[in-house]
């Protein structure tokens, strides 16, 4: 029995490196912080806000000139999301939850142009940027 249970540990062990590396384990989430963004915009570059909370969160507030694509539609709405210029997701989520599966989500379609907003919108809100409220 003892070699039978050896020969089972090796076997795992064999498995276990494969399956950290499968999927996204060790592949980074791009982030990029709310200030940062902050000076794109002011810098006149166009960003495409992609809010992926619920759509009610989205008509109460929203980063100014988001669009609204709750995670859960996500992958139904790939064609709303342009492939050129540059993209920030953001939600109300902790860091690598719902962002971190829009994020490669879009990486696994082709999107090279994505990036996390650190903070989420908790952070834009924090530091008083610019948001939009009510009916969209």
């Amino acid at each position: 029995m003892g070699g039978l249970a050896a020969l089972l540990l090796a076997w795992i062990l064999t498995l276990v490196p494969a399956t950290l590396q499968a999927g996204h384990g060790r592949e980074e989430i791009n982030y990029i912080g709310p200030d940062r963004v902050k000076g794109l915009l002011e810098g006149g570059e166009k960003i495409l806000f992609v809010d992926i909370r619920p759509a009610k969160e989205y008509q109460e507030k929203r980063v100014a000139g988001a669009r609204s694509i709750p995670i859960a539609e996500m992958g139904k709405r790939l064609s709303e999301i342009p492939k050129a210029g540059r993209v920030i997701i953001y939600c109300n989520c902790k860091p690598g939850g719902e962002d971190g599966d829009a994020f490669f989500l879009l990486r696994d379609n082709g999107y090279r142009n994505v990036a996390v907003m650190e903070e989420g919108f908790s952070g834009w809100l924090k530091r008083k940027f610019p948001i939009e409220t009510g009916r969209r």
